[in-house]
């Protein structure tokens, strides 16, 4: 059985494919659950044109997303911090900091897309990941000064 899916199912496919799965599956599981649409010979050229459309929206996420990509491998940011006196933070640099620095840039992230290793407790230079999407997670530096009171 040949169904169009309506989202994105894993092991099975993603939204906008049309896959071949077994009809008990598709019956009893995709079709009731609104999940997929059964493909017939009357509806399958309407669906290969909606596959169209969902690739041409997909490059152009894809497109935005480089774009962005690119435009974080290029930043440098340092932040300020107060310091004991071997370098040690008096606490530690958060997602949300980061988040809010990349704002300033004109970058917009949740703190959740943001990936340091491990914590940043000190000064120096780190290389912070920011995760976009599976494929596309660019790097950029962060400088940690100390705050001169």
């Amino acid at each position: 059985m040949r169904v169009f899916l309506l989202k994105d199912i894993e092991n099975v496919g993603m939204s906008g494919e049309i896959v071949k799965v077994k009809e008990g599956f598709g019956l009893n599981y995709l079709i009731p659950h609104k999940l997929g649409v059964e493909i017939t010979e009357k509806n399958e050229n309407q669906y290969k044109h909606r596959i169209k459309i969902v690739e041409h929206r997909k490059e152009v996420i894809a497109t935005k997303s480089s774009m962005l990509a690119e435009k974080i491998r290029a930043l440098k940011l340092q932040i300020k911090r107060k310091v004991h006196d071997q370098g040690k933070l008096f606490g530690s640099i958060s997602q949300g900091d980061v988040v809010d620095l990349l704002a300033e840039k004109g970058v917009s992230v949740g703190k959740s897309q943001i990936d340091f290793g491990k914590s940043i407790k000190s000064t120096g230079t780190y290389d912070v990941t920011v995760k976009l999407s599976s494929k596309l997670q660019p790097s950029f530096s962060l400088t940690v000064i100390p705050e001169i009171a």
